[in-house]
C-alpha cells in the first residue's frame, strides 16, 4: 500500500505535505507553477542565503524518495545524505539525535523537532 504524502516526514522532520515545493510539483497551470517556483526561490535566497533561480526550483516527491524527482536542493542535503548512508527512515532513529544539523532545521521550524521526538518516543 503506498503512503500518503501527507504521512511522509522527511528525515530532518519537515512534513511534504507544507511544503511549497511540493505544492508547485503538482500544480497543472503552468503561469501559476513558475509564480510559485519565483516566489520560492526569492524566499530560499531570503530565509537561506542561497542564489536560486525558478529554474533551481525543480519538482520534488519528498527528500525520501527513491527513484522519483527531487528538488535539486535536496539533492545537496548533508541530513539526508547521512540519513541515507545510515539507513534510517527518519533522524529519530539516529542515536546521535539530535545533531548540529538538526538544531539548524528546528530553529527554523519547530515542529519538525516535535514530529522527531514523537517518533523517537514511540521507537
Amino acid at each position: 500500500m503506498k503512503q500518503k504524502i501527507e504521512e511522509i516526514v522527511s528525515y530532518c522532520g519537515l512534513v511534504c505535505l507544507g511544503c511549497p515545493i511540493y505544492w508547485a510539483t503538482w500544480e497543472e497551470d503552468i503561469e501559476k507553477k513558475e509564480k510559485m517556483k519565483t516566489e520560492i526561490a526569492r524566499r530560499c535566497n531570503e530565509e537561506y542565503e542561497t542564489e536560486f533561480g525558478p529554474d533551481d526550483i525543480t519538482d520534488c516527491d519528498g527528500c525520501r524518495t527513491e527513484g522519483g524527482r527531487l528538488f535539486s536542493g535536496s539533492k545537496d542535503c548533508e541530513i539526508r545524505k547521512c540519513a541515507v548512508i545510515r539507513g534510517y527512515e527518519n533522524c529519530a532513529h539516529c542515536s546521535e539525535y539530535p545533531c548540529a544539523k538538526l538544531e539548524e532545521v528546528f530553529a527554523t521550524d519547530s515542529s519538525a523537532k516535535a514530529r522527531l521526538d514523537v517518533i523517537r518516543s514511540k521507537l
